[in-house]
């Protein structure tokens, strides 16, 4: 499948790739087997990167997935701005909002309101606050889709935080499984696809990993997105 996403996406011949986080599940050791794939990656204009929640799981996972990102040439964005397109489209790359050093005030006010920008930030919740700034295209992961998805209806995620909700606390704290998948993220409403948040817009990659109880009509995803000016 991996081999097949990289293949797609040279395909393409991409201006610029963009990774949105959680190249490993906690131990970082497979980012050493990973990057001998993504090193394949064909870009005009390079190929950037943030980290997810599960990058930064253990102490010393950070430095070591970043390292090895960029040992293959992947610039990794960690609260700081890019301009592989011209200072005429920034790119911004945000610490994961589960991570203490998510502050996009520091960053963002770096930015001229009158100019487009691109955010990555992996974690799609995060759109609720840059929507104190001007954000014409956030892209994000996280939630793999959903993961299982009801055809024609969304997130079976959606329903099952509304469920699950109406369990008190008390008796949900006893069933670790149910309180973790509650609360990886708010919007499951934005669990994949394009979204209006404000005025900004937010992009929600399915991504290609899976975890329990895996995937159900919600294949992985390499998206294609073509910029067009005003």
């Amino acid at each position: 499948m991996l081999e097949k996403a990289i293949a797609l996406t040279n395909e393409a011949k991409p201006d610029l790739i963009l990774l949105t986080g959680d190249y490993v599940t906690d131990d970082p050791t497979p980012i050493h087997q990973l990057v001998l794939r993504l090193k394949h990656l064909q870009s005009r204009s390079g190929i950037y990167a943030i980290l997810g929640n599960h990058d930064i799981y253990h102490k010393q996972a950070k430095a070591e997935v970043a390292e090895a990102l960029t040992s293959i040439g992947i610039h990794v964005l960690w609260n700081e701005i890019a301009y592989p397109l011209g200072k005429e489209l920034p790119l911004v790359g945000l610490a994961d909002y589960w991570s203490r050093e998510f502050y996009p005030a520091p960053v963002m006010n770096q930015l001229n309101p009158d100019t487009p920008c691109i955010v990555l930030s992996h974690n799609p919740d995060t759109a609720e606050i840059l929507q104190a700034w001007r954000v014409d295209l956030q892209l994000s992961g996280h939630t793999h889709g959903g993961q299982i998805v009801i055809p024609g209806i969304g997130s079976a995620a959606l329903f099952y935080k509304k469920f699950v909700e109406k369990i008190p606390r008390k008796v949900r704290r006893r069933v670790p499984f149910l309180e973790v998948n509650v609360s990886v993220v708010k919007h499951w409403e934005w669990a994949q696809g394009l979204h209006r948040v404000g005025k900004n817009q937010l992009y929600v990659n399915r991504g290609l990993g899976t975890y329990l109880p895996g995937r159900l009509f919600c294949r992985p995803e390499v998206t294609v997105i073509t910029l067009q000016g005003e």
